[in-house]
């Protein structure tokens, strides 16, 4: 009996897909679609890169489909993509900044919308994200936020084990410092005279 692609798994898709069937890739795109749109718009901060790093990480993983090995689950084989393609475009950015170009359309690709009472918290931890150094930010999106092991993780970005926990656990200090104030709301109405409610860190 012939199966949907709704009905294949993700490694049976990528095979059909390298075989050169024409719907396998994009049902295996729709599948984690929502997941990689996360982790690489928390990984730039910004939407315009997150969807470029996107797009050339799909058409990267499109043209190597044939070259996986099955040697790790095919969510993480995206995901390290996904990643490395936003890691690339960091890069870039830090050496060159770069000007959105008027008229950009990053609308094909949205984050799933939080819940309005969360709003507020979601922007301040983006906000708090954008502060630490990317490969911090790219280790605790992936541990803390996607859930992947460090095992996993170290494989995706291609160093020891002991890297990513030594960034986690800097990128969670800092964090801690910068959101503080979440853990205490009231803080910010028993200010030391002479500190701002913000602490001039958001």
């Amino acid at each position: 009996m012939t199966t949907t692609p709704e009905e294949r798994s993700d490694s049976d898709l990528l095979l059909a897909h390298a075989a050169g069937e024409p719907q396998a890739f994009a049902e295996l795109f729709r599948r984690h679609r929502d997941r990689l749109w996360a982790v690489a718009l928390r990984t730039t901060g910004d939407r315009e890169d997150a969807a470029d790093a996107l797009q050339e990480a799909m058409l990267s993983a499109h043209r190597a489909a044939a070259r996986f090995r099955g040697e790790s689950a095919v969510t993480t084989w995206l995901h390290r993509i996904v990643v490395n393609a936003c890691v690339d475009r960091l890069r870039r950015r830090q050496a060159q900044k770069t000007v959105p170009l008027p008229g950009s359309d990053t609308d094909d690709y949205r984050e799933p919308a939080a819940p309005a009472t969360d709003h507020d918290t979601t922007m301040t931890v983006r906000q708090a994200l954008q502060q630490l150094p990317y490969d911090q930010r790219v280790s605790l999106v992936l541990v803390d936020l996607e859930g992947h092991s460090v095992a996993e993780v170290a494989g995706m970005l291609g160093v020891a084990e002991g890297t990513i926990k030594s960034r986690c656990s800097r990128g969670r200090a800092r964090l801690a410092t910068l959101l503080g104030h979440l853990r205490n709301p009231d803080s910010s109405s028993s200010v030391p005279p002479g500190k701002s409610p913000s602490g001039g860190h958001l």
